[in-house]
């Protein structure tokens, strides 16, 4: 049996409008100027207080949790975070790999738990992942905890495993658990960063995703 874990934000989700609106209220409820998108971009997938204290490494820790509320307040009102869309081509590449005998999936991502059952729940994604894991009950990306955690509920081994992911936090995170990794280029990093960070490849659209990941499962 084989196991393909996916990141959520920026690999199977689109939420960046969501993410930067979150980001831009935290930080003028933490009376900050707004940061460039690309900023805010670069730590997508990183649990939110790691996130924020890497964006903002001279503030004090009173600043960082302004920051932090602000968003976590922002994004619970927001309805868009059941409402981002799922990237094009994503149900398919699903229906299609949920159809193998051979093959599971599961879910690794900095979301926290309450804003990944909205989500899951609004895009009805529940029936195809034996296993979904969050920043809530883990250490960051990229330490190895959620894949771990992930492999170990499947039963599968590391060889026998790859993370799909848009940042290099995905992929890092996967080599940190022993297991290969597959990058996508529509989502928060750029595909150079992907290969360097140590993705085999990086998919242009799912159908080259699915392909990818049919090729690795054969």
């Amino acid at each position: 049996m084989k196991l393909v874990i996916w990141d959520v934000d920026g690999t199977l989700v689109d939420s960046a409008e969501m993410i930067l609106r979150s980001m831009a209220l935290g930080m003028a409820e933490a009376g900050l100027p707004e940061l460039p998108p690309r900023q805010v971009g670069s730590i997508v997938g990183l649990s939110l207080p790691v996130a924020v204290a890497t964006l903002l490494p001279e503030a004090d820790e009173t600043t960082r949790e302004a920051v932090v509320s602000g968003y976590r307040r922002s994004y619970q009102q927001d309805r868009s975070r059941q409402e981002s869309p799922l990237f094009p081509g994503a149900r398919d590449c699903l229906d299609r790999l949920a159809r193998r005998d051979d093959l599971l999936m599961a879910l690794a991502t900095g979301k926290s738990q309450r804003g990944l059952t909205a989500l899951i729940a609004a895009h009805d994604l529940g029936g195809y992942f034996v296993a979904t894991h969050c920043a809530d009950g883990h250490p960051s990306k990229p330490a190895p905890g959620m894949v771990l955690a992930c492999l170990s509920d499947s039963g599968v081994r590391p060889d026998a495993a790859v993370m799909v992911g848009d940042t290099t936090w995905d992929i890092t995170m996967a080599r940190n658990a022993g297991i290969a990794a597959l990058g996508v280029s529509w989502g928060h990093h750029t595909p150079a960063e992907l290969l360097d960070a140590g993705a085999s490849a990086v998919a242009r659209d799912f159908p080259e995703l699915t392909r990818l990941i049919e090729e690795w499962a054969a």
